[in-house]
């Protein structure tokens, strides 16, 4: 009997996987679930490039705008979430589903399962959030280098969530967090083929760099200005969103905060293609 089979199109920002995501879902006639670690939150959308209205309803959509950003999210929560929607979506007659993403961490959250990591010790994990306001991600990932300097090279830290995460285990369980990721691959009852699409990095890094323009004339500072009731929450604290953040509290120029934003960005994609880079099941296609 032919497994049911889950297609995971992945790729660094801006590569273009959600004209592709949608291309295939239509073909086989699936939905497209979302695997991004920050389209899920309501309260964000320009900066975080959510497929336009148009692409939206061109083929149904899971885990966009699916979640707030003032309750914490994790790839563990991912993992049970997805896990439980694509169970149901095969047991209602799809054979073939189609997901999108550039979570690295949270695409291998669904494929090979977590470890069991401790609980989380949301004390700490307060503490860690302050730090990270006051002090900003580099005082923090310098200690995260210390502790765990595996983590440190794998994980994009340039997330003040995923560094707040990564320290608050070390220092909860005096263990690095990467010796929890060391479990065998969990079984999964379905088969997973992953397509990683790539472009010429010239042309890569242009079409960020035109993004983030875009996203601008779109609109970005005023998203920004409306978010700063929750600017202290991780969610908030990426690429795209503390620039701005900076710029409107009299720190730089918006031009710089752009010439910031298509930097980091640029740097996100370079990590991405890393982390990827050790993943021997992607096949990998230039656009």
């Amino acid at each position: 009997m032919t497994k049911n089979r889950l297609i995971i199109i992945l790729g660094p920002t801006a590569v273009g996987k959600t004209d592709y995501s949608i291309e295939a879902a239509l073909g086989y006639g699936s939905p497209v679930i979302s695997c991004d670690s920050r389209q899920i939150y309501k309260e964000m959308t320009i900066g975080t490039a959510v497929p336009s209205a148009a692409q939206l309803s061109a083929v149904q959509h899971y885990f966009i705008h699916s979640h707030t950003v003032t309750e914490l999210y994790t790839a563990g929560k991912y993992e049970i979430e997805a896990l439980e929607l694509i169970n149901r979506l095969f047991s209602e007659g799809h054979d073939t589903l189609v997901m999108a993403g550039g979570s690295g961490f949270y695409v291998d959250a669904l494929v090979n399962g977590l470890d069991d990591f401790p609980e989380a010790d949301l004390q700490l994990r307060s503490e860690l959030t302050a730090r990270l306001a006051e002090e900003g991600v580099e005082s923090l990932r310098l200690e995260l280098k210390a502790l765990d300097p595996e983590s440190y090279a794998t994980i994009d830290i340039a997330n003040g969530q995923r560094v707040v995460r990564a320290l608050e285990v070390c220092l909860m369980t005096g263990r690095p967090f990467s010796s929890f990721k060391t479990a065998p691959a969990k079984k999964r009852d379905f088969e997973v083929e992953k397509i990683g699409l790539t472009r010429p990095r010239d042309i890569l890094y242009d079409r960020i760099d035109r993004r983030v323009l875009q996203m601008i004339d779109e609109g970005l500072v005023d998203e920004v200005r409306s978010l700063t009731q929750y600017r202290d929450l991780a969610a908030l604290k990426t690429v795209g969103y503390k620039e701005i953040f900076d710029y409107l509290d009299g720190n730089c120029s918006l031009d710089r905060a752009v010439e910031l934003i298509q930097r980091n960005t640029r740097r996100y994609a370079k990590r991405q293609l890393s982390y990827w880079g050790r993943d021997k099941d992607i096949r990998w296609m230039e656009l």
